[in-house]
Protein backbone atom coordinates (compact mmCIF):
# COMPACT_ATOMS: atom_id res chain seq x y z
CA UNK A 1 0.00 0.00 0.00
CA UNK A 2 1.26 3.84 -0.75
CA UNK A 3 0.99 6.91 1.70
CA UNK A 4 -1.17 9.35 1.20
CA UNK A 5 -2.61 13.03 1.67
CA UNK A 6 -6.26 13.71 2.16
CA UNK A 7 -7.59 16.60 0.85
CA UNK A 8 -11.59 17.19 1.54
CA UNK A 9 -12.98 14.12 -0.32
CA UNK A 10 -9.82 13.58 -2.37
CA UNK A 11 -7.30 11.15 -1.65
CA UNK A 12 -3.66 12.35 -3.23
CA UNK A 13 -0.82 9.84 -3.82
CA UNK A 14 2.56 10.60 -5.84
CA UNK A 15 2.13 9.68 -9.38
CA UNK A 16 5.74 10.97 -10.58
CA UNK A 17 6.92 6.92 -11.91
CA UNK A 18 3.24 6.34 -13.32
CA UNK A 19 3.47 7.81 -16.86
CA UNK A 20 1.98 5.28 -18.32
CA UNK A 21 -0.45 5.03 -21.50
CA UNK A 22 -4.01 5.49 -21.19
CA UNK A 23 -4.76 1.68 -21.49
CA UNK A 24 -2.38 0.09 -18.88
CA UNK A 25 -2.50 3.47 -16.30
CA UNK A 26 -5.86 2.27 -14.19
CA UNK A 27 -4.18 -1.01 -13.92
CA UNK A 28 -0.82 0.15 -12.68
CA UNK A 29 -2.69 2.18 -10.17
CA UNK A 30 -4.69 -0.67 -8.89
CA UNK A 31 -1.55 -3.11 -8.02
CA UNK A 32 0.33 -0.04 -6.98
CA UNK A 33 -2.54 1.06 -4.32
CA UNK A 34 -4.81 -2.12 -3.74
CA UNK A 35 -7.74 -0.59 -5.05
CA UNK A 36 -9.82 -3.41 -6.45
CA UNK A 37 -9.61 -3.01 -10.42
CA UNK A 38 -13.30 -2.71 -10.58
CA UNK A 39 -13.72 -0.64 -8.12
CA UNK A 40 -11.13 1.64 -9.62
CA UNK A 41 -12.87 1.65 -13.02
CA UNK A 42 -16.31 2.74 -11.70
CA UNK A 43 -14.60 5.42 -9.58
CA UNK A 44 -13.04 6.86 -13.23
CA UNK A 45 -16.80 6.48 -14.87
CA UNK A 46 -17.92 8.45 -11.78
CA UNK A 47 -15.54 11.04 -12.42
CA UNK A 48 -13.46 10.16 -9.36
CA UNK A 49 -10.00 10.27 -10.90
CA UNK A 50 -8.22 12.73 -11.99
CA UNK A 51 -3.71 12.72 -12.78
CA UNK A 52 -2.16 16.19 -12.47
CA UNK A 53 1.54 16.14 -12.69
CA UNK A 54 2.87 14.36 -10.36
CA UNK A 55 0.15 13.06 -8.80
CA UNK A 56 -2.50 11.18 -8.99
CA UNK A 57 -5.93 12.57 -7.22
CA UNK A 58 -8.89 9.88 -6.15
CA UNK A 59 -12.20 10.72 -4.71
CA UNK A 60 -12.56 8.25 -2.07
CA UNK A 61 -14.42 10.32 0.89
CA UNK A 62 -17.22 12.17 -1.38
CA UNK A 63 -19.81 13.78 0.69
CA UNK A 64 -22.66 11.30 1.90
CA UNK A 65 -25.72 11.49 4.17
CA UNK A 66 -25.49 8.89 7.79
CA UNK A 67 -29.48 7.62 6.65
CA UNK A 68 -30.45 8.21 10.34
CA UNK A 69 -30.37 11.00 12.98
CA UNK A 70 -28.24 11.17 15.04
CA UNK A 71 -28.90 10.41 18.70
CA UNK A 72 -26.59 11.61 21.67
CA UNK A 73 -25.59 8.16 23.64
CA UNK A 74 -22.52 7.64 25.35
CA UNK A 75 -20.63 5.73 22.91
CA UNK A 76 -16.88 5.19 23.30
CA UNK A 77 -14.87 5.42 20.06
CA UNK A 78 -11.85 3.29 20.48
CA UNK A 79 -10.39 3.86 17.00
CA UNK A 80 -10.75 6.13 14.35
CA UNK A 81 -8.64 6.92 10.93
CA UNK A 82 -10.00 8.15 7.11
CA UNK A 83 -11.20 4.88 6.35
CA UNK A 84 -12.58 3.10 9.59
CA UNK A 85 -14.08 3.53 13.09
CA UNK A 86 -14.73 1.32 15.92
CA UNK A 87 -17.08 1.81 18.66
CA UNK A 88 -17.68 0.12 21.88
CA UNK A 89 -21.39 -1.02 22.06
CA UNK A 90 -22.95 -0.61 25.68
CA UNK A 91 -25.67 -3.66 27.26
CA UNK A 92 -29.08 -2.91 25.88
CA UNK A 93 -28.24 -1.03 22.60
CA UNK A 94 -29.18 -2.79 19.38
CA UNK A 95 -26.31 -2.04 16.41
CA UNK A 96 -29.19 -1.35 14.06
CA UNK A 97 -32.90 -0.17 13.71
CA UNK A 98 -34.70 -3.91 13.18
CA UNK A 99 -38.41 -2.12 12.78
CA UNK A 100 -39.46 1.57 11.38
CA UNK A 101 -38.65 4.30 13.59
CA UNK A 102 -37.05 2.54 16.14
CA UNK A 103 -34.10 4.45 17.97
CA UNK A 104 -31.46 4.63 20.38
CA UNK A 105 -28.90 2.23 18.25
CA UNK A 106 -25.65 2.22 18.08
CA UNK A 107 -26.02 3.24 14.31
CA UNK A 108 -27.72 6.63 15.91
CA UNK A 109 -24.83 7.28 17.99
CA UNK A 110 -22.40 7.12 15.39
CA UNK A 111 -24.20 9.47 13.01
CA UNK A 112 -24.38 11.90 16.43
CA UNK A 113 -20.34 11.40 16.25
CA UNK A 114 -20.45 12.23 12.57
CA UNK A 115 -22.36 15.27 12.83
CA UNK A 116 -20.91 16.52 15.87
CA UNK A 117 -17.19 16.24 14.10
CA UNK A 118 -18.55 17.65 10.80
CA UNK A 119 -18.30 13.95 9.46
CA UNK A 120 -20.68 13.26 6.25
CA UNK A 121 -20.35 8.97 6.24
CA UNK A 122 -22.87 6.57 5.61
CA UNK A 123 -23.31 4.24 8.60
CA UNK A 124 -21.71 1.07 7.30
CA UNK A 125 -21.23 -1.56 10.20
CA UNK A 126 -19.71 -4.55 9.13
CA UNK A 127 -20.61 -7.05 11.95
CA UNK A 128 -23.08 -7.04 14.76
CA UNK A 129 -23.39 -8.03 18.29
CA UNK A 130 -26.58 -8.88 20.32
CA UNK A 131 -28.41 -6.18 22.42
CA UNK A 132 -27.02 -7.56 25.76
CA UNK A 133 -23.58 -8.31 24.69
CA UNK A 134 -20.75 -5.62 25.29
CA UNK A 135 -18.43 -5.03 22.91
CA UNK A 136 -16.09 -3.43 19.70
CA UNK A 137 -17.87 -2.76 16.30
CA UNK A 138 -16.25 -2.11 13.73
CA UNK A 139 -17.64 0.47 10.78
CA UNK A 140 -16.23 1.30 7.09
CA UNK A 141 -16.18 4.90 6.57
CA UNK A 142 -16.23 4.90 2.88
CA UNK A 143 -17.50 2.63 -0.13
CA UNK A 144 -13.60 1.78 -1.08
CA UNK A 145 -13.31 0.42 2.98
CA UNK A 146 -16.59 -1.26 3.21
CA UNK A 147 -16.05 -3.62 0.03
CA UNK A 148 -12.68 -4.64 1.43
CA UNK A 149 -13.58 -5.39 4.81
CA UNK A 150 -17.10 -7.02 3.52
CA UNK A 151 -14.73 -9.21 1.89
CA UNK A 152 -12.37 -10.03 4.66
CA UNK A 153 -15.86 -11.27 6.93
CA UNK A 154 -17.00 -13.11 4.31
CA UNK A 155 -13.20 -15.15 4.10
CA UNK A 156 -12.98 -14.72 8.03
CA UNK A 157 -10.25 -12.74 7.84
CA UNK A 158 -11.40 -10.16 10.89
CA UNK A 159 -11.06 -12.01 14.21
CA UNK A 160 -13.72 -11.50 16.87
CA UNK A 161 -12.98 -12.52 20.70
CA UNK A 162 -15.24 -12.46 23.63
CA UNK A 163 -15.00 -12.90 27.45
CA UNK A 164 -17.99 -15.02 28.50
CA UNK A 165 -18.81 -16.17 32.08
CA UNK A 166 -20.31 -19.37 32.28
CA UNK A 167 -22.67 -20.94 34.17
CA UNK A 168 -20.57 -24.35 34.76
CA UNK A 169 -17.80 -25.89 33.60
CA UNK A 170 -16.75 -26.84 30.03
CA UNK A 171 -15.04 -30.03 29.70
CA UNK A 172 -12.45 -30.38 28.30
CA UNK A 173 -11.50 -27.07 29.41
CA UNK A 174 -10.20 -25.94 25.80
CA UNK A 175 -11.14 -26.71 22.19
CA UNK A 176 -13.31 -26.44 19.10
CA UNK A 177 -17.50 -26.48 19.03
CA UNK A 178 -18.44 -27.55 16.02
CA UNK A 179 -22.24 -27.91 15.72
CA UNK A 180 -24.53 -26.27 13.42
CA UNK A 181 -26.85 -23.58 14.32
CA UNK A 182 -30.62 -23.23 12.99
CA UNK A 183 -33.79 -21.87 14.63
CA UNK A 184 -35.70 -23.39 17.09
CA UNK A 185 -39.74 -23.84 15.90
CA UNK A 186 -40.87 -23.66 19.08
CA UNK A 187 -39.22 -20.39 20.00
CA UNK A 188 -39.44 -17.07 17.79
CA UNK A 189 -35.98 -15.54 19.22
CA UNK A 190 -34.04 -18.86 19.97
CA UNK A 191 -31.85 -20.85 18.16
CA UNK A 192 -30.49 -24.25 18.86
CA UNK A 193 -27.70 -26.82 17.80
CA UNK A 194 -30.01 -28.44 14.63
CA UNK A 195 -28.48 -31.36 12.37
CA UNK A 196 -29.65 -29.40 9.03
CA UNK A 197 -28.73 -26.02 10.91
CA UNK A 198 -25.90 -23.51 8.59
CA UNK A 199 -22.08 -24.58 10.14
CA UNK A 200 -20.85 -22.85 13.09
CA UNK A 201 -17.64 -23.08 14.61
CA UNK A 202 -16.54 -21.59 18.24
CA UNK A 203 -12.98 -21.41 19.53
CA UNK A 204 -12.53 -21.59 23.27
CA UNK A 205 -10.49 -21.54 26.27
CA UNK A 206 -10.76 -21.50 29.69
CA UNK A 207 -9.04 -19.00 31.45
CA UNK A 208 -10.20 -19.19 35.32
CA UNK A 209 -12.52 -21.07 37.22
CA UNK A 210 -14.35 -20.16 40.10
CA UNK A 211 -16.98 -21.85 42.64
CA UNK A 212 -19.93 -22.97 39.61
CA UNK A 213 -18.59 -20.94 37.02
CA UNK A 214 -15.92 -19.80 34.36
CA UNK A 215 -14.16 -17.15 32.65
CA UNK A 216 -13.51 -18.23 28.81
CA UNK A 217 -12.19 -16.76 26.20
CA UNK A 218 -13.91 -17.77 22.91
CA UNK A 219 -13.31 -16.56 19.18
CA UNK A 220 -15.73 -16.94 16.46
CA UNK A 221 -14.71 -18.73 13.40
CA UNK A 222 -18.40 -18.30 11.97
CA UNK A 223 -20.71 -15.51 12.92
CA UNK A 224 -23.96 -17.42 13.38
CA UNK A 225 -27.09 -15.95 15.61
CA UNK A 226 -27.03 -16.03 19.06
CA UNK A 227 -23.84 -18.48 18.40
CA UNK A 228 -21.77 -18.16 21.42
CA UNK A 229 -24.79 -18.16 23.38
CA UNK A 230 -26.14 -21.65 21.89
CA UNK A 231 -22.61 -23.61 21.87
CA UNK A 232 -22.07 -23.20 25.45
CA UNK A 233 -25.81 -24.48 26.49
CA UNK A 234 -25.08 -27.28 23.76
CA UNK A 235 -21.84 -27.36 25.66
CA UNK A 236 -23.86 -27.56 29.11
CA UNK A 237 -22.05 -24.09 30.35
CA UNK A 238 -24.94 -21.27 29.30
CA UNK A 239 -23.97 -18.12 29.71
CA UNK A 240 -24.32 -16.76 33.43
CA UNK A 241 -27.97 -14.19 32.83
CA UNK A 242 -28.79 -15.69 29.66
CA UNK A 243 -32.53 -17.11 30.98
CA UNK A 244 -33.13 -17.44 26.97
CA UNK A 245 -30.57 -19.94 27.17
CA UNK A 246 -30.65 -21.58 30.75
CA UNK A 247 -28.71 -19.15 32.63
CA UNK A 248 -29.69 -18.63 35.71
CA UNK A 249 -29.92 -14.70 36.13
CA UNK A 250 -29.73 -14.53 40.43
CA UNK A 251 -26.93 -11.98 40.26
CA UNK A 252 -26.56 -10.86 36.35
CA UNK A 253 -29.81 -9.45 33.99
CA UNK A 254 -28.28 -10.12 30.94
CA UNK A 255 -25.77 -12.49 29.54
CA UNK A 256 -22.13 -12.09 30.43
CA UNK A 257 -20.39 -11.49 26.84
CA UNK A 258 -18.25 -8.98 26.21
CA UNK A 259 -16.80 -8.71 23.09
CA UNK A 260 -13.19 -7.88 24.25
CA UNK A 261 -10.78 -7.88 21.05
CA UNK A 262 -11.09 -7.12 17.01
CA UNK A 263 -8.16 -7.82 14.88
CA UNK A 264 -8.52 -6.84 10.51
CA UNK A 265 -6.01 -6.00 8.28
CA UNK A 266 -6.78 -1.66 7.72
CA UNK A 267 -8.07 -1.61 4.01
CA UNK A 268 -6.34 0.91 2.84
CA UNK A 269 -2.62 0.44 4.45
CA UNK A 270 -2.94 -3.56 5.07
CA UNK A 271 -1.82 -3.05 8.36
CA UNK A 272 -2.38 -5.70 11.33
CA UNK A 273 -5.01 -3.64 13.80
CA UNK A 274 -5.86 -4.99 17.26
CA UNK A 275 -7.81 -3.69 19.09
CA UNK A 276 -9.54 -4.49 22.89
CA UNK A 277 -11.69 -3.01 25.37
CA UNK A 278 -11.76 -3.42 28.83
CA UNK A 279 -14.53 -6.17 30.34
CA UNK A 280 -17.35 -4.09 31.75
CA UNK A 281 -17.49 -2.71 35.33
CA UNK A 282 -20.93 -4.73 36.42
CA UNK A 283 -19.23 -8.00 34.39
CA UNK A 284 -16.13 -7.66 36.08
CA UNK A 285 -18.01 -6.83 39.46
CA UNK A 286 -19.67 -10.52 38.94
CA UNK A 287 -16.46 -12.06 38.29
CA UNK A 288 -15.29 -11.24 41.33
CA UNK A 289 -18.36 -12.20 43.73
CA UNK A 290 -18.10 -15.76 41.90
CA UNK A 291 -14.47 -15.76 42.91
CA UNK A 292 -15.77 -15.21 46.18
CA UNK A 293 -17.61 -17.80 46.61
CA UNK A 294 -21.31 -16.76 45.30
CA UNK A 295 -22.95 -18.99 43.23
CA UNK A 296 -24.69 -17.93 40.24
Amino acid sequence: MTDYRRKGEWLELSAAHMELPNDEWLAAIAARSGLPPVFLQKLERDGGVERQAGKLRLRLFPRETAQLAGEYADVQIVHEDDFCLVAMKPAGMAVHPSEPGQGGTLDHAVAYYYETTGQYCKLRHIHRLDNDTTGLVLYAKNDFAQQILDRAMREKAIRRTYWAIAQGRLVPPAGIIDRPIGKDRHHAKRRRVSPGGAPARTRYQTVEKARGAALVELELETGRTHQIRVHLQHAGAPLVGDALYGGSTRLFHRQALHGYKLEFAHPWSGEHMELTAAMPEEMAVLWSKLQAGALP
